[in-house]
């Protein structure tokens, strides 16, 4: 079970004890999502505890090491902390769950708000959470493994759709990464990898729902066999190119592709995505790239290498084309064009809907 939340912490997945925290700000405005479960692999579970304030004897009571702690009142943090009322010098639970976090402290004794005093100690804190609705799990299941994450969860019923609706996908193997094939797992994708020289005819065979042309090393001019395979798929499946991939894809629409000067190399790249008016940084690392100019009507250029002006990326909407010029899987690299593997299922899924 899944509560979707707003405004938790800026953290990754439940961290153990203090002492192997990594520094996190806490109660800050982050989406992400509180997991309740019954699996057992991880330690750390919620207790439930009643009350409307001495909320900071609780953190600093070594009983509660390892837990999260869940209020059940509403409005927390509205007297602040201070020195006096610790129980320890340290606090030892791994995370604070609560309904409301008070934006403003009113108290004699008051030295510093809750959300610094967590911040200060590595500790992880999640507000604006459906406190009752938890209480309510737990008092029916009780005690739960828990995690928090700032990354998407899936609900039960997206998991079953996933499991009924399998996006069959041939990936042709120009040096792919497995990050590639993870990303497009994480949708759902079930993925047959094959060699670069593997037949056009045995592919469409398969009837897949897509086909991604990966990266690879070198000039996509050396090898005009994998130019020929991109030209019998087209339009006949939908198509994603990445890297190399994408110059083959350049090529096979009646595109001409060109050595650089220096290439691109690098985690830093900027790329201006100009179908969703947004920069994004981009892990690149290739030294040919298409020519723009040399393209038929129809095709379009998605993205611009902000650096120098190049092509980043293309789409051919009449036949269900899309590529990248750099690696959105990220590994390594920054995250910020990893929807497109997104997009991609969902070209795919227009696609079925329209056959």
């Amino acid at each position: 079970m899944v509560f979707a939340i707003t405004n938790p912490s800026n953290c990754p997945i439940a961290p153990k004890p203090p002492t192997k925290a990594k520094p996190l700000k806490s109660l800050l405005t982050v989406n992400a999502l509180l997991h309740l479960t019954v699996s057992p692999l991880s330690l750390e579970f919620i207790a439930i505890i009643h009350l409307q304030c001495r909320y900071q004897e609780i953190l600093t009571d070594p009983s509660y090491a390892g837990q999260f702690v869940l209020m059940t009142n509403p409005h927390i943090g509205n007297t602040g902390v201070n020195f006096d009322d610790e129980e320890s010098n340290q606090c030892f639970l791994a995370g604070l769950v609560i309904r409301s976090l008070s934006i403003s402290t009113s108290n004699w004794r008051c030295t510093e708000t809750l959300g610094d005093y967590l911040s200060e100690r590595n500790i992880m804190g999640i507000y604006d959470v459906d406190t009752r609705a938890i209480t309510r799990r737990l008092r029916q299941d009780g005690s739960l493994i828990g995690v928090l994450s700032t990354e998407e969860s899936k609900t039960d019923e997206e998991l079953l759709e996933m499991s009924r609706s399998w996006d069959i996908v041939v990936a042709y193997d120009f040096g792919i990464k497995h990050n590639i094939l993870r990303r497009l797992a994480s949708y759902g994708c079930k993925i047959t990898v094959v060699p670069s020289k593997w037949p056009a005819l045995e592919t469409l065979k398969m009837k897949p729902d897509g086909v991604l042309f990966s990266n690879g090393p070198g000039d996509p001019s050396a090898v005009p066999y994998a130019v020929e395979t991109v030209k019998e798929i087209l339009g006949k499946a939908p198509v994603f190119g990445i890297c190399m991939g994408h110059q083959l894809l350049g090529q096979a629409l009646g595109g001409k592709t060109f050595k650089m000067k220096f290439g691109h190399h690098g985690g830093n790249h900027p790329v201006r995505n100009i179908m969703g008016s947004r920069v994004e940084i981009s892990a690149q690392n290739h030294n040919y790239a298409v020519d723009p100019a040399s393209l038929p009507e129809g095709v379009e250029v998605t993205h611009i290498n902000l650096n120098d002006g190049s092509c980043a990326g293309l789409a051919y909407p009449q036949l269900n084309i899309m590529s990248l010029q750099y690696h959105p899987e990220a590994s390594p690299g920054p995250h910020d064009s990893d929807t497109v593997f997104g997009e991609f299922v969902e070209l795919m899924k227009q696609a079925k809907q329209k056959a």
